[in-house]
């Protein structure tokens, strides 16, 4: 199992966790052959697997994951009825790893997943070149739907892969509570940025 050092992350939700930080630093090492910067980055266990299976598409990676973020969260006692995934932000990606990874702890700890509970519709800017939270909470309005609503009245864990400044799990959160009435909202992300913005 991985190394974890779990971060609270807080929110709009009754207890949410990142399992770690993305990266523990990046230097600056100088610029390659084409003139683009190049860092030496250093990341934590967990951080070094996503970034493998995210942007690598190496899904030898998936076991891994899936058995740490599994005891975790037999760990905290969380009564979760429903896994819901957080829809991706960019469609375009080929390989999104937030639906395996959660579709591989549901079938470890036998909880439903919902990979369509929440769906995005509206189209926004990538949010890491805003920094102001309310402003990112102002592009968020009205981008998610709630298209399948099983889980009223029931203890949901919202999943995502990274934790930047937590608007759009604020902006999901908001969501499931109100319109998807349901009961308790656990928050988990597989890591979370250094700073928080």
């Amino acid at each position: 199992m991985l190394q974890i050092n779990p971060k609270r992350i807080p929110g709009n939700w009754t207890e949410g966790f990142a399992l770690d930080f993305h990266t523990l630093s990046s230097q600056y090492i100088g610029d390659d052959e084409y003139g683009h910067p190049q860092f030496d980055t250093k990341r934590s266990d967990v951080g070094e697997l996503l970034y493998r299976l995210k942007y690598g598409k190496d899904k030898s990676v998936l076991g891994e994951i899936i058995v740490t973020v599994s005891q975790f969260i037999k760990s905290k006692n969380w009564p979760v009825d429903f896994i819901v995934c957080v829809p991706p932000s960019r469609k375009g990606r080929q390989f999104q790893p937030v639906t395996p990874v959660a579709i591989g702890i549901g079938k470890a700890l036998s909880i439903d997943v919902c990979v369509d509970t929440v769906v995005k519709v509206k189209d926004t800017p990538e949010l890491k070149n805003i920094f102001d939270f309310e402003e990112r909470m102002r592009i968020l309005k009205d981008a998610f739907e709630i298209r399948n609503p099983v889980v009223a009245g029931h203890n949901v864990l919202l999943f995502d892969d990274l934790y930047r400044s937590g608007a759009t799990l604020n902006a999901i959160s908001g969501l499931l509570q109100q319109e998807g009435k349901v009961r308790n909202l656990y928050v988990l992300t597989l890591t979370m940025t250094r700073s928080i913005r």
